[in-house]
This record gives C-alpha cells, sequence and structure tokens, in this order.
C-alpha cells in the first residue's frame, strides 16, 4: 500500500508542476500583460514603464521561476484591480465555493446512491424507469435555467428559501439542488450498473446459499465492490463542483471563488486568474489522490495492477 501511494503522490506532483507551467504560459501568451495594465490610452513609453515594473521584460521562464518561488511560499501575487494579496482574496472566498460544492456532491450521492441501488435490484421496473428518467433530464436540463426555476418557484412563489445572500445555511439549499442535480445522473448510472454487475457474480450467488440475510449480502458484500467507480468519480465531480460553480454563484449571488474568477477575467487580472486555475487544479489533483487511496483500500487488487 506505501509503496502505490508513493506512485499515486510522485504522479500527482508531476501533474501539479505541469498545470502550474501550463497555466502561467497560456495567461501570459494571452495578450499583452502590460498593455492591458496600462490601459488603452497609454502611449508607448506607459507600456513600456508597467513592463519593467513589473518584470514583464524578463524570458517567460524566468518569470515563471519568480512567481513559482512566491508561491511555494504562499504569496500568490498581488490584484490588479483590487490591489490586495491574491491569497487573501481567494481565502475568504473559498468557504463559500467549498460550502456550495460539498453540499451539491451530497444531495447529489443522497439522491443517486438509494435510487440507483433500487433500479439495480428491481430492473425494468418503474423505478429503474424513475432512474432513467432523472438521468435524462439532468443532464439535457442547463443548471442556469434550473436555478432560475428553483427560484421562481421556491423563493417567489412560496418563499421558503432565500434567493440570494449567504446569510444562513438555507441559502446554499437552492444553488446546491441546482449545481448538484447536473453531477446526479453519473453516480445513479454508476452505482446501477455496479450493482447489477456485483449481483449476478459467484460470491454473492454463494452468500446467498450460505443462508446470509439481503440485507448484509447488500450492503456488506455487494455495495462495497459496487461503490469503487463511484468513489473515483465523486471526487472529479467535486473538484468540477468547486471550479464549475461560476454560473450557480453568480445567479444566486453567492461571492466565491468562481465568482471572483469571472470578475477577474472581465477585469484583466491576470494574477487572481492564474491563482485560481492554480488553486482549483491542485484541488482537483488532491481529490483525485485520495480516491485513488480510497480505491486501494476498498479494492487490493487495485494495488497490484
Amino acid at each position: 500500500m506505501l509503496a502505490f501511494a508513493l506512485k499515486r503522490l510522485a504522479l500527482a506532483l508531476l501533474v501539479a508542476l505541469t498545470v502550474s507551467i501550463i497555466s502561467f504560459s497560456l495567461l501570459r501568451l494571452s495578450g499583452d500583460l502590460a498593455q492591458a495594465l496600462a490601459g488603452p490610452s497609454a502611449t508607448a513609453a506607459d507600456v513600456e514603464a508597467v513592463r519593467k515594473a513589473y518584470g514583464l521584460d524578463q524570458p517567460l521562464w524566468v518569470q515563471y521561476l519568480a512567481w513559482a518561488r512566491q508561491a511555494l511560499h504562499g504569496d500568490l501575487g498581488t490584484s490588479f484591480f483590487f490591489k490586495e494579496p491574491v491569497a487573501a482574496m481567494i481565502a475568504a472566498r473559498l468557504p463559500v465555493t467549498m460550502t456550495l460544492g460539498v453540499s451539491a456532491l451530497l444531495f447529489a450521492l443522497l439522491v443517486a446512491l438509494p435510487l440507483g441501488i433500487l433500479a439495480a435490484l428491481k430492473p425494468n421496473s418503474w423505478v429503474d424507469r424513475l432512474a432513467l428518467t432523472l438521468s435524462v433530464v439532468g443532464q439535457a436540463l442547463p443548471s442556469f435555467w434550473f436555478a432560475l426555476m428553483l427560484m421562481i418557484l421556491f423563493g417567489l412563489k412560496l418563499r421558503w428559501l432565500p434567493i440570494s445572500g449567504t446569510a444562513s445555511w438555507k441559502s446554499f439549499v437552492m444553488p446546491a439542488i441546482a449545481l448538484g442535480y447536473y453531477g446526479m445522473p453519473t453516480f445513479m448510472r454508476l452505482t446501477r450498473a455496479g450493482m447489477m454487475e456485483v449481483l449476478a457474480s459467484d460470491y454473492i450467488r454463494t452468500a446467498r446459499a450460505k443462508g446470509l440475510r439481503a440485507p448484509a449480502i447488500l450492503l456488506k458484500h455487494a455495495l462495497r465492490n459496487a461503490i469503487v467507480p463511484v468513489v473515483a468519480v465523486a471526487a472529479v465531480q467535486l473538484g468540477f463542483f468547486l471550479g464549475g460553480s461560476i454560473v450557480i454563484e453568480s445567479v444566486f449571488a453567492l461571492h466565491g471563488v468562481g465568482y471572483l474568477g469571472w470578475e477577474s477575467i472581465s477585469r484583466a487580472d491576470f494574477p487572481v486568474v492564474q491563482a485560481i486555475v492554480l488553486v482549483l487544479a491542485l484541488f482537483y489533483i488532491v481529490l483525485t489522490l485520495l480516491a485513488d487511496l480510497l480505491n486501494a483500500f476498498l479494492d487490493p487488487r487495485i494495488r497490484v495492477g
């Protein structure tokens, strides 16, 4: 297990390094940062002065090494627009995005897992058809449209939930449903397919022949093996929820990292954009690493492979 963990850790570090290089290079090559900082009415002398002041006249690799050295010490630069440390800005917004992402994942799993299990136990039944219908609808509905429908029904018509802000936990109910519903079909299909495959295996038939009770067979033997792909996808899906929450945060006026990214892109605030890309990529990498380790714990065959 230790050798497997070390290999995965080395791969994660390599991916993190690659992502940092690519994100740094793409942002630098997307346009003239000095011109964007100086403004459209700046003269050539002004642009050149800005370029020298921010070190943009240095070779790209020199700029990257300087930025990487600062990033390793927790210094992600200063916002061009807000004139504040980028790390502090992201740290202030991150709890909102984390709360939204985790809530969306929990909603998706709490709905998808029971439906997937019931659909596998009763294939071609009304439960199976309901699960399939929810799966198709979940991937067909645009998240922003679904969010607006939730706001109209539960926020304006019934007045059960607030439609904006982060004053209480109720403010995250509708955003979590709108964001989590899109990821729910994947979990549901994986659970259904995994359970159907496991329930048809020889060791499940042996467990039934020994007289084990159905709940014990389902939870202790079948679900543990069927849940392995769900764990891996859940980690990736949480990363997607964290990085793809910009639309939901905008609709519900949740000022998280996603909304900060949209603000920074519109204002050409490259240090903030670059830092957000790096932070979200690191979340993806760490979550994927944890999912690999958890899968290896649940299924020892993965360590050998």
